[in-house]
């Protein structure tokens, strides 16, 4: 599953950033879903990029783990057992111990406005949660930032071979129909646009709401869904969605796609 997002992180990273991956071989076995795993893959690799303006060097790593009970203390309460460990490490900027108190809070940022929304890693955590992981941080100003997500090990009768993963992946819906992407990052509008192209669809992609406004105002061909961030700069995804309908001449149907988290038993979409 690295192996593959990793291909997807050149692009989005940019040629100022090395991108290196040290990943072990035989890793225990995990229960993930591998779409979520990706998404927590991007949202920290996007995090570290935005940390690292005049380049740097990103690290993803894999391996076996196994935490003691002294490990746990030393791991902010990681309960002790088998984990697959996944690690990212960046050369960025680096937080303080302030900002890493608040930094799985939903809409905690410390970007400046229009440049990013404070779910990304809010994402992250709730993901990892509904895994039944923990999340570590340790960074400090000036010296760059790794997470290490530590998945359970699981002993599994029956486990997925490599083939039957990339076949569930593979076996995502495809169509013929037309699709307006709006998203305002361009390495993640990127990333979904080839997806949905590679299965079939027509896609129009906008790089806000003001922008997918003019194209589905000017599009005289049937759009059949609007797919959407949420949150982004002058309109939301809330927003746009109903002045798309009445701005398409043939809009068909519209699909909000914001980022899932889950916090105890409350799970947001």
């Amino acid at each position: 599953m690295v192996t593959d997002v990793v291909k997807m992180l050149h692009r989005l990273l940019g040629s100022n950033i090395e991108l290196t991956s040290l990943l072990a071989p035989a890793l225990g076995r995990v229960k993930a879903d591998p779409g979520q795993i990706e998404q927590v893959i991007l949202n920290l690799a996007v995090n570290a990029r935005d940390a690292m303006p005049q380049g740097g060097r990103l690290t993803l790593e894999t391996r076996n783990v196994e935490i003691g009970e002294n490990d746990a203390q030393s791991r902010d309460g990681v309960p002790h057992g088998k984990y697959v460990m996944l690690a990212v490490h960046d050369t960025g900027v680096g937080m303080d111990q302030e900002t890493q108190t608040h930094i799985f809070e939903p809409f905690f940022t410390t970007k400046e406005p229009g440049k990013g929304t404070g779910l990304g890693l809010a994402t992250v955590y709730g993901v990892v949660k509904q895994m039944d992981g923990a999340i570590w941080l340790r960074s400090s100003p000036g010296a760059g930032t790794t997470f290490e997500i530590y998945l359970p090990e699981v002993d599994d009768a029956h486990p997925a071979t490599p083939s039957e993963t990339k076949k569930s992946l593979d076996a995502a819906p495809s169509g013929t129909e037309t699709i307006l992407l709006v998203e305002d990052q361009d390495g993640i509008r990127d990333l979904v646009r080839e997806f949905l192209q590679r299965k079939g669809y027509a896609v129009l992609f906008a790089v806000d709401g003001e922008d997918a406004l003019r194209i589905a105002a000017e599009h005289k061909l049937p759009i059949h869904l609007l797919l959407t961030d949420v949150i982004m700069p002058n309109i939301s995804g809330r927003v746009l969605a109903p002045r798309v309908k009445r701005a398409a001449p043939r809009y068909q149907g519209a699909l909000y796609v914001g980022i899932r988290r889950a916090f105890g038993d409350e799970s947001i979409r």
